[in-house]
């Protein structure tokens, strides 16, 4: 790894900045928006498109790359936004991956790649709407130079809202593993959570909730003065979500796991980003398994075995 890299607990992440322009009467305006790096295989100019009859406008087509099929959204014509004419010679394709799927995206332009700290990212809930983007369709905004706003969209809200994924929660095993204690769940989607907590509970856990890194570490030191050194008795697992705002879950691992009261408790990772380089990366930073957000029998199994795995 070289000293250019991203390092395990670090807090930070990578971007790539990329734009949306927005005619209004005789003005453009440019929203500055970002991707998590981890989450996007390639950037191409716009190939040829199959177009696909009965589908929303803002879904171009598809095309294929390399024997894959991959469906093409528009983001300009999603977010409602009208596009100036001359904008589509610097148009580009950002083909992600997440959640195990393929799509790609079409922006106006993509810019370059960003290093930004978690800590400089706040939540996106205080935001009505922006560029006509529902403030849960943004995971986080950034102040980038200039004080310019950049918004970090929530891909994965974009793609369920056009029903190219959905969690898989009925997959469930005929016999599910059942367990008594607590467990600690970070994300900071609520519907995320609320996938979570469902599946552990059917497991006997109580839940204990938390948005990000920093409130997670909070909820630890709560119930540390709750039950002392008998805490990794009565905390069977944390489970955390890695892309949070102000502490993503590499770093709030990492804290978690120099802390001799807490070193003992497991974590697994359920992340949308599956990438193995991530997988990795989660390994590296003390979690015990890594999970691709939703898959229902490999989060029971998982679960199971890594509790099993810790007890005593």
């Amino acid at each position: 790894m070289d000293d250019n890299s991203l390092k395990v607990g670090s807090n930070e992440m990578e971007l790539v900045d990329f734009r949306i322009f927005k005619q209004e009467e005789d003005r453009v305006y440019e929203g500055i928006y970002g991707i998590n790096v981890s989450k996007v295989r390639e950037i191409i100019r716009v190939p040829n498109l199959t177009e696909l009859p009965g589908t929303p406008e803002f879904i171009e087509g598809i095309f294929d790359l390399r024997e894959v099929v991959i469906p093409v959204v528009n983001l300009a014509k999603w977010m409602g936004i009208k596009e100036p004419e001359d904008v589509v010679n610097n148009s580009r394709v950002i083909i992600t991956e997440f959640n195990n799927v393929l799509i790609g995206f079409i922006v106006h332009e993509a810019k370059r790649i960003r290093r930004i700290s978690w800590s400089d990212i706040e939540p996106a809930t205080f935001m009505s709407s922006s560029n006509g983007l529902d403030s849960n369709k943004i995971t986080g905004v950034t102040k980038i130079e200039d004080d310019s706003v950049l918004l970090i969209l929530d891909l994965e809200s974009v793609v369920q809202d056009l029903g190219l994924y959905e969690p898989d929660t009925d997959n469930v095993p005929q016999e599910i593993a059942t367990f008594t204690g607590l467990a600690l769940v970070l994300d900071d989607s609520s519907t995320a959570r609320k996938i979570v907590k469902d599946a552990l509970q059917k497991m006997g856990f109580s839940v204990v909730e938390a948005m990000d890194g920093e409130e997670g570490l909070k909820k630890l030191d709560e119930l540390y003065s709750m039950y002392g050194d008998s805490l990794a008795d009565q905390l069977k697992i944390i489970i955390s979500d890695v892309e949070m705002p102000r502490m993503d879950g590499f770093h709030f691992a990492s804290n978690v796991k120099e802390d001799g009261r807490f070193t003992n408790i497991p974590i697994v990772f359920n992340s949308s980003i599956s990438d193995h380089f991530s997988e990795g990366r989660g390994l590296e930073a003390g979690g015990e398994a890594y999970l691709v957000k939703f898959q229902a029998s490999s989060f029971y199994d998982e679960v199971s075995r890594v509790v099993r795995a810790h007890m005593k």
